[in-house]
């Protein structure tokens, strides 16, 4: 398996907006087969759209998104968002036309899907995973046509258990990869809702990206994102100390590479600012 250097510099600058406008919070960032950027936020403009130099494409979700949190992109360039406050998972193309809802707009619910969800991820069958981390303390399982299939986790700091459910992946084996935030740890479970291992150590961890070669990328709200392989060892870490500089974080929230192993993060907080970074061999 190829792999990259997993030593980074910042591209200073990158993603400017028109005057006036302002991401407010970059709760999500996700890049399509196309190499486009989605820069999910809390802004007037919920979605932009950039290309890799920065320039923007496209904005969509106006007037309606209304908190954004957590976003995945298939491989047919379909793109789940997570909007914690409409309390749904909302499956869109890249134009922004509305798909599929999961959920109840506006209704939250105790123990069922959703209650302030967090995050969404596919499997390699097309099976849709939901972290619900704010209300409910729950992971949800869906077919591809958005049928519930089953749910798992209660509250506390045990096997399968979670203190705020953030984020979601699942990778090629169908191994279900949850962001325990606030026990500092990521549950590893089967599709069937089955732990079978945890890895702690970070400090709040925030959202998932797995690359191509097996790197797992993870943010951290406490100032940085970790790199590890999927035997659960961190390769590297970026960051460490809260710091607006270039190249340093304040609150990752979001992570996501493109086809040429750049990486992208995505702040919220006193953050508020999407991050380019190129391998140095780049």
């Amino acid at each position: 398996m190829a792999s990259h250097s997993l030593t980074y510099q910042v591209v200073e600058g990158w993603g400017q907006l028109p005057e006036g406008w302002e991401f407010t919070q970059v709760a999500g960032v996700a890049v399509d087969s196309q190499d486009r950027i989605y820069v999910y936020n809390r802004g007037e403009h919920p979605m932009i759209v950039f290309d890799r130099d920065g320039n923007i494409l496209n904005t969509w979700g106006e007037g309606f998104l209304k908190h954004a949190h957590g976003i995945f992109i298939d491989e047919t360039d379909m793109i789940y968002l997570v909007d914690r406050w409409l309390h749904a998972v909302l499956k869109y193309t890249p134009e922004g036309e509305l798909l599929m809802t999961i959920g109840t707009l506006d209704q939250p619910s105790d123990g069922e899907p959703f209650n302030h969800p967090t995050d969404a991820a596919l499997s390699a069958s097309g099976e849709i995973y939901v972290s619900d981390g704010y209300g409910n303390t729950r992971v949800h399982k869906f077919s591809a046509d958005g049928e519930h299939l089953l749910s798992w986790g209660t509250p506390g700091d045990g096997p399968g258990e979670f203190n705020l459910p953030h984020s979601i992946w699942v990778d090629n084996n169908d191994r279900v990869y949850v962001a325990d935030r606030e026990n500092h740890r990521i549950q590893i479970f089967d599709p069937q809702g089955t732990f079978i291992d945890q890895w702690t150590g970070f400090r709040q961890p925030t959202d998932f990206f797995l690359d191509a070669d097996g790197h797992l990328y993870v943010s951290e709200l406490q100032h940085r994102v970790s790199i590890l392989n999927l035997d659960g060892e961190v390769l590297t870490r970026m960051g460490g100390e809260s710091s607006h500089a270039p190249g340093e974080f304040v609150a990752p929230h979001a992570v996501w590479t493109d086809s040429q192993d750049a990486l992208y993060v995505g702040e919220v907080l006193a953050g508020q600012r999407i991050q380019k970074f190129v391998p140095q061999d780049a």
